[in-house]
């Protein structure tokens, strides 16, 4: 079992305007995978409002896995993939191509998410769009290989051979 966190980045949810449907639902399809979530929580579209929540998840809860939902599109005030890349020490692109690549066969605007994905210690980053249909498919499109590659950053034996046997 790994240890999850979620963060919504949305300024309507952190103002009270608009509930958080994306964050709860990720939450569910992760505990459903089996993952602990350890925290969530909803911050302004503001950037370094969004690094700060991101350092100290991946830095103080000790979870494995960080999922943001929001701020991955075109407006002027979608920045979460921005904040992501700040805080990131290393990028992990196979993982926003894969999103993309299964949502394009939903929907051609799939092609417009800038969403960015990392490794920030031993916390993989992924960011995920914050329509709660479209974060659902972006997060099941890679849910079946972030085990595998969570055993490999936590740095335990990973079977590199067993997805071909």
């Amino acid at each position: 079992m790994y240890t999850a966190a979620v963060l919504t980045v949305s300024d309507r949810s952190f103002r009270g305007q608009r509930p958080d449907e994306a964050g709860p639902l990720v939450c569910s399809l992760l505990e459903e995978a089996g993952y602990s979530i350890l925290e969530t929580g909803v911050v302004p579209d503001e950037q370094p409002d969004i690094e700060a929540a991101l350092v100290r998840l991946a830095d103080q809860t000790g979870a494995a896995l960080v999922v943001t939902t929001g701020g991955t599109g075109f407006s002027p005030r979608d920045v979460t993939p921005e904040a992501t890349l700040a805080v990131c020490e290393r990028l992990t692109p196979g993982i926003p191509e894969a999103m993309r690549a299964a949502s394009l066969a939903i929907t051609p605007r799939a092609m417009l998410s800038r969403a960015a994905a990392g490794i920030r210690g031993g916390t993989l980053i992924i960011n995920l769009p914050g329509s709660p249909r479209a974060a659902l498919e972006n997060l099941e499109a890679v849910l079946p290989a972030l085990e595998h590659g969570l055993k490999m950053l936590l740095g335990g034996p990973a079977d590199c051979t067993s997805a071909f046997s």
